[in-house]
């Protein structure tokens, strides 16, 4: 946890109306590490992410004026994010290779959790529909209130609620789907 966190003090919210270079100092000091571990969840690629991170922060700077509610700066921050992710579908073109030419497939370094757990909890979070993976990530990985996370994605507060109930119902049933498979396989 951080100390941000443990102290109760929120940078964030200490002055937003200070010049356009200390306001946005602060909006990513504060807001650097929620941001980046939110943005590793979605794109499951360091590079990636701090790619995006870097571009969700040119944005922001871009716009810091229209930020007005410290409030809310947050939830303003990681909606740049969502879009700046939604735009690298668009602009992604997919290189065709023939199978004969990828050769060697290198094998991939474990940079993260390996456990059994780990696993299943990874696969079931992949398996939850995308309406249900977003507001729980948010709200886990991002800290995110559910009034912070329907402002995110642009539905009422009764509806996250709706969303987070039924995804950790589902990831219950996945999880479980998954521990009697695990027995299974190793009785």
């Amino acid at each position: 946890m951080s100390q941000r966190k443990e102290s109760g003090a929120d940078p964030v919210k200490e002055d937003m109306s200070k010049s356009r270079q200390d306001k946005f100092e602060i909006l990513i000091q504060g807001l650097s590490a929620d941001l980046y571990r939110y943005a590793y969840w979605m794109c499951r690629n360091r590079v990636q992410a701090e790619e995006l991170v870097q571009e969700t922060y040119l944005r922001a700077w871009k716009g810091i004026d229209s930020l007005r509610d410290a409030d809310s700066a947050k939830s303003w921050l990681f909606t740049i994010f969502r879009r700046e992710f939604a735009r690298q579908f668009e602009r992604r073109r997919l290189d065709v290779q023939e199978m004969d030419d990828l050769g060697e497939l290198p094998a991939r370094q474990a940079a993260h959790d390996t456990s059994t757990e780990a696993f299943v909890l990874r696969r079931a979070l992949a398996e939850l529909p995308e309406d249900y993976r977003e507001p729980l990530l948010q709200q886990v990985l991002g800290g995110f209130s559910c009034d912070e996370i329907a402002d995110t994605l642009g539905i009422s507060a009764s509806a996250v609620m709706t969303r987070l109930f039924r995804a950790r119902k589902q990831m219950r049933d996945l999880i479980g789907d998954d521990a009697r498979q695990i027995k299974g396989v190793a009785t």
